[in-house]
């Protein structure tokens, strides 16, 4: 479509879609051993259905329901027929542990929960106590999700229902970590989500999305895949797949042959350092094919002159090279959107070299999340592009990113001070340090808090980790980090009497009390951080930044895999 219609809220968006394309494809995922395909006109029934049935199981306007599930059909289905029904969905990770869980359910006062599996079901019960639990498979205790959404009603009842829902309304909570380590609840209206969809839409319009093919695999409760997999890909007319898994990512590109995908940095990451092991191994007179290749690419993308022979050699290369790379992602891909953490700006580079359009983005989950991109009409990957349509960026004084526009949260679910501190005149203090340079684009430079963004794109708080750390009678102090690595690396200090093995002991048992994203995968024993070395204020606490860069070696050393005793 040229132009997107006035939608007031996310649900009817979707509805209106689902009765405009009602016979076109629009979710696909692997179940049985093949692959199974939902049209947009079955999307907007099981939508109906599924609203009747929550409404039916006592669901009313303004229940916060937690949705815990893998990306499957199922979790845009739950979340927009929550909207209709003015209930707000709270969607979160399928890795949380039970304490995770628990404190998500308090701090937002959830008493009903959607989950994928019968063991999440039992997380869950675990987390609090739960007024209704609805499990996509048959589980104890539960009420079976198909059964909800049974009926063959249709959805107009529905759909005029969520027209009268305003912009304003909270359409869903998403929580992220907060400065103290604690998760807080980023409560987005629809205007913040519409807005996010609006900008993005003439952001990647010289593309002329049309019969894409996306393929999905970061999880939807990340905001990133929330906004741009569930709601703004959509509205394009984009079919949406959902990957098997990480694990199958290389073989689902290859088998769903994708036109278009979300990354975050450290799949990009892997994908190019297998090619250059791959490259390594080969024969001499391949390896040099394959890097004149990546070089006269480079060449072309950043607009340098080329020689006779590179022009004359350009089409050869691209044939026998990187046509066979580009195969590797299913020989149709077109476009790349990175984001989620910060790209390296020379992976960057060997994607564009190769021929795959990679378009870098910033944001965070506090504005929808979407703040600035790299227009396709302008690629460059050493910044995160310029502030998308109708977003305001302004940098502080202490080179603090603020941003204000539709896309800003309301604020932070039960935390008014928090919002307070975070939302000041209408501006979002980001927490993040930039610059903007001549013609407008973005350069993060810095975090002015402490939270860590693992190359996956997951965030994590060290604090808490810490905290669990020096809680072991074995560590007397610790300092967590991994800012861009795929994994968390530790600084610790043993406390007095204790040797590498009973530290080394310590982590794994604090390990058992946390996520996946936020055990920590290596250490070092380093000596203490005192008044006298500078690592140490004056009140006790341990300076972070400082004690990171005194030890940049080692904990680069840490990220490569080695582990120092």
């Amino acid at each position: 479509m040229d132009r997107l219609p006035d939608w007031p809220n996310t649900a009817t968006m979707m509805l209106s879609l689902a009765r405009h394309w009602a016979r076109r494809p629009f979710l696909r995922h692997f179940r049985d051993g093949a692959w199974h395909a939902t049209s947009w006109g079955e999307f907007g029934a099981r939508v109906g259905a599924l609203a009747r049935g929550l409404r039916a199981a006592g669901i009313v306007a303004g229940d916060r329901v937690v949705i815990v599930a893998e990306n499957r059909p199922e979790f845009p289905i739950s979340e927009v027929a929550l909207q209709a029904l003015r209930a707000v969905p709270v969607p979160t990770y399928v890795t949380n542990t039970v304490a995770d869980h628990a404190h998500i359910l308090r701090d937002s006062g959830a008493s009903a929960a959607i989950v994928s599996t019968a063991s999440l079901a039992a997380k869950l019960r675990a987390a609090g106590p739960l007024d209704l639990l609805i499990c996509m498979e048959p589980a104890p205790g539960t009420l079976l999700w198909s059964d909800l959404a049974a009926d063959d009603l249709g959805f107009a009842d529905i759909a005029a229902e969520a027209a009268l829902i305003p912009k304003g309304a909270l359409a869903a909570i998403l929580y992220t970590s907060g400065t103290g380590g604690a998760p807080r609840g980023v409560m987005l209206p629809h205007r913040a989500l519409i807005a996010n969809c609006r900008s993005a839409f003439e952001l990647v319009r010289p593309l002329n999305l049309a019969d894409e093919v996306y393929l999905s695999f970061l999880p939807l409760s990340h905001a990133y895949e929330h906004t741009v997999g569930q709601f703004f890909l959509p509205l394009t007319g984009t079919e949406i797949v959902y990957a098997r898994g990480v694990e199958h990512l290389a073989a689902d590109m290859l088998s769903i042959r994708p036109t278009i995908m979300t990354m975050v940095p450290r799949i990009l990451e892997v994908i190019r350092a297998r090619i250059l092991g791959q490259v390594a191994r080969e024969k001499p007179w391949k390896q040099r094919l394959f890097h004149a290749a990546i070089a006269i690419g480079r060449k072309r993308v950043e607009g340098q002159g080329l020689a006779l022979w590179e022009r004359l050699a350009d089409p050869l290369l691209d044939r026998l090279v990187r046509r066979t790379l580009r195969a590797r992602f299913g020989g149709r891909f077109r476009a790349a959107m990175s984001g989620g953490a910060r790209l390296e700006p020379e992976v960057g580079r060997f994607f564009q070299a190769i021929g795959i359009q990679l378009m870098q983005g910033y944001g965070q989950t506090e504005a929808g999340p979407v703040i600035s991109a790299v227009s396709p009409l302008s690629i460059r990957v050493d910044t995160v592009g310029q502030p998308l349509e109708n977003v305001e960026v302004r940098i502080a004084e202490d080179g603090e990113i603020l941003v204000r526009g539709d896309l800003v949260m309301d604020g932070y679910w039960g935390r008014p001070e928090d919002t307070a501190r975070a939302l000041r005149n209408g501006w979002l203090h980001t927490g993040d340090i930039g610059t903007r340079d001549a013609d407008g684009f973005l350069h993060i430079t810095d975090r002015k808090k402490d939270l860590i963004v693992l190359s996956g794109g997951e965030n994590v708080a060290p604090a808490r980790i810490e905290g669990l750390l020096i809680a072991e009678p074995a560590i007397a102090q610790a300092v967590v980090a991994g800012d861009g690595c795929a994994s968390l690396s530790a600084l610790l200090v043993p406390a007095e009497g204790f040797d590498e093995t009973a530290v080394a002991q310590a982590v794994s048992a604090v390990n058992q009390h946390l996520s996946v994203t936020e055990r920590v995968r290596r250490h070092a024993l380093v000596p203490p951080f005192t008044l006298e070395n500078g690592l140490l204020t004056a009140t006790q606490k341990i300076r972070r930044a400082l004690v990171i860069q005194a030890h940049q070696a080692l904990l680069a050393e840490l990220a490569g895999g080695t582990r120092k005793g």
